[in-house]
């Protein structure tokens, strides 16, 4: 059997407020808060309808974050809440990264997503003296007990590290065998991302991209280091050179994400769409395929409902 697929998530990413209050200083996605109004159910729902027939099966729910005591926290809850059900009643498969979320929230949301998500980005704690200095959900442990929630509460979930903003290569490893001992203890976590910091036009970060060279290697390492049944994940928009993507793959990355009209988090550096993604990899003796934001091993985590519109969109690899 010719086990040289890649696969990809048909996605359209929904966002219901840029505002956040982190000012992590390689955003390019953030506004200030009450800078951003907040995405209607009503506008949302004339967006699902134009997907109906788009073969789209995700609908990746990303939003900046409102401060956990802000009056405004429960509404903003309750919109990212009403947005999922909505995409959910109309057949697509929701997949929400808002940042952390309390037990409670991350309880309600496994009702109406398939999965969640939330990068770990590094858990090294020198980076809140830097990029994470007025960043306050940015503490390591903070972001780590969202991923030991996730496997309590058997939740399918997907996390990652940002290369390139002022970590080590020690830091990599330390933050991918903390990924590795919590997959061992709950076995919830499908995928790793392993994302190149790309400067963006909005951005204040004064750092080079991250080295493409070094990508396929801190893959090669992640493999080692990982379990076997997580899915290396690598966006593939923020891998400029074809040869240095099929590099990536030999290492060991099997999946490209989300992919739809516009990244949201890295604006400047548009989707390549599937197309020109086969181009690439048919001639190398890849094959490109669909598959859905929960991996099958999951399903039987998934309420009666979810089940039934997970089966109705059977767009397995």
């Amino acid at each position: 059997m010719n086990n040289r697929f890649v696969t990809y998530s048909p996605a359209y990413t929904v966002v219901p407020t840029y505002e956040c209050f982190n000012r992590c200083t390689y955003c390019n996605f953030r506004t200030d808060p009450g800078k951003s109004p907040w995405l209607t159910l009503t506008a949302a729902q004339s967006i699902f309808k134009a997907l109906q027939n788009q073969n789209v099966c995700e609908i990746l729910i990303l939003s900046g974050e409102v401060h956990p005591n802000s009056p405004r926290r429960q509404a903003w809850f309750e919109r990212i809440y009403d947005l999922c059900e909505l995409a959910l009643s109309m057949g697509f498969l929701p997949h929400t990264n808002v940042g952390p979320l309390s037990l409670e929230e991350m309880q309600r949301l496994k009702n109406v997503n398939v999965s969640l998500g939330l990068m770990l980005e590094q858990l090294t704690p020198a980076l809140l003296k830097t990029v994470h200095r007025h960043a306050p959900s940015k503490l390591p442990l903070v972001r780590s007990q969202q991923l030991q929630w996730a496997g309590e509460l058997k939740i399918p979930f997907t996390t990652g590290l940002l290369l390139g903003i002022g970590e080590t290569e020690d830091d990599w490893w330390e933050t991918l065998e903390a990924i590795a001992q919590l997959h061992q203890r709950y076995h919830h976590i499908q995928e790793v991302i392993l994302q190149p910091h790309s400067p963006g036009s909005q951005q204040t970060f004064d750092a080079p991209p991250f080295n493409p060279h070094k990508l396929p290697e801190v893959i090669f390492q992640a493999r080692q280091i990982l379990p076997s049944d997580i899915t290396i994940q690598i966006p593939p928009n923020l891998v400029k050179d074809s040869q240095w993507l099929l590099a990536c793959l030999e290492a060991g990355a099997r999946d490209l994400g989300g992919i739809g009209p516009k990244d949201e988090v890295n604006p400047d550096y548009p989707h390549l769409q599937v197309q020109v993604l086969k181009e690439i990899l048919q001639p190398a003796g890849w094959e490109l395929i669909p598959r859905l934001p929960v991996y099958p091993q999951f399903d039987n985590w998934l309420s009666v409902e979810l089940q039934t519109a997970v089966q109705s969109l059977a767009l397995r690899p």
